[in-house]
């Protein structure tokens, strides 16, 4: 493959329910920052809630589709099993702590292959997971009015988890196909890591054989969206998609970055997405998240998107 490395995580999109108890969880017990309050490109009646790093890093940001009312999603294969954050090892003592103070539950410590995790819910039940792996953190940018202290704050995306029926086609597409190689294997989970080992790198395959099959809703990941440079490498990559026999989307703008989806064999929905042009397009760096923005196409509808949405209130900057 001659195009440009297909680099580790950009982004994870998940399903909510209430958007003020998210925003509340994600912002207040996990420190991270809103970088982004628009609205769904499909249903402009709901909101996309963007959350990072302090300057909205590529391997950091995990989005929400809160749709009120969205009954709960079901556990199972076909589907990502769990999203887990980067810490290290003081980190994860101090989050331990942390969550416990704020009742909320936790399984663990528990070691997967040489690492050494938490896990927990969050208030939709989507499966979280924080990782001491001493993560590279030079990329990620501490939010310097995050609740937590900057050194404890999380490092971005550790790995994501795939839940499978099977996984020798998963394993064709992300190693003879996107280029990633696989680490280890153990009790039929497969780790795949992405070229150069930089952060944010990691995808598991759990394979599952008697899981019965997921269903969408709340607390469930709707997709999860691999990183390229730029938009000629994007091109490349769908070419060489198709020509490996999926079938993929048309490049979509969806402002902040370009996007193309996929399936991958077991049913899960993949998305590359570039670096550019980042959350700065829109607001400048200090006011990330401060206001609710629009797609260029919605700005003319925005009087009547504003009503249709449901109350949300977020900390000014």
């Amino acid at each position: 493959m001659s195009a440009e490395n297909i680099n580790g995580l950009h982004h994870v999109t998940a399903i909510c329910s209430d958007p003020q108890r998210n925003y509340d969880f994600y912002t207040g017990t996990l420190g991270l920052r809103l970088v982004k309050k628009t609205v769904n490109f499909d249903d402009p009646s709901a909101y996309h809630l963007y959350y990072a790093d302090g300057a909205g890093t590529p391997g950091s940001v995990l989005t929400f589709f809160p749709w009120p009312g969205a009954p709960r999603g079901s556990d199972g294969s076909g589907q990502i099993g769990a999203t887990a954050f980067a810490t290290n090892e003081a980190g994860l003592a101090h989050w331990q702590k942390r969550l416990a103070d704020k009742q909320i539950e936790l399984r663990g410590p528990l070691q997967r292959f040489d690492d050494i995790y938490i896990e927990f819910d969050d208030p939709d039940g989507m499966k979280l997971e924080i990782v001491a792996a001493n993560p590279a953190a030079a990329i990620f940018k501490p939010w310097s009015q995050s609740p937590v202290p900057e050194a404890m704050q999380l490092r971005g995306f550790h790995s994501v988890t795939l839940c499978e029926s099977g996984y020798e086609l998963t394993q064709a597409l992300l190693t003879q196909q996107m280029g990633w190689r696989l680490l280890k294997e153990s009790g039929g989970r497969f780790r795949y890591q992405a070229p150069g080992a930089g952060p944010a790198s990691v995808v598991d395959v759990l394979c599952q054989p008697e899981a019965r099959h997921a269903g969408s809703g709340a607390g469930t990941v709707h997709h999860v969206a691999f990183r390229v440079v730029d938009d000629a490498a994007q091109r490349e990559w769908r070419k060489a998609l198709v020509g490996f026999g999926y079938n993929l989307s048309p490049v979509k703008d969806r402002t902040y970055f370009h996007s193309i989806y996929y399936r991958e064999p077991g049913g899960i929905l993949f998305e590359i997405a570039t670096d550019s042009p980042g959350f700065s397009v829109d607001e400048a760096p200090a006011e990330l998240g401060s206001s609710l923005v629009l797609p260029r196409q919605f700005e003319p509808m925005r009087r009547e998107i504003e009503k249709s949405l449901p109350p949300l209130a977020t900390a000014s900057r």
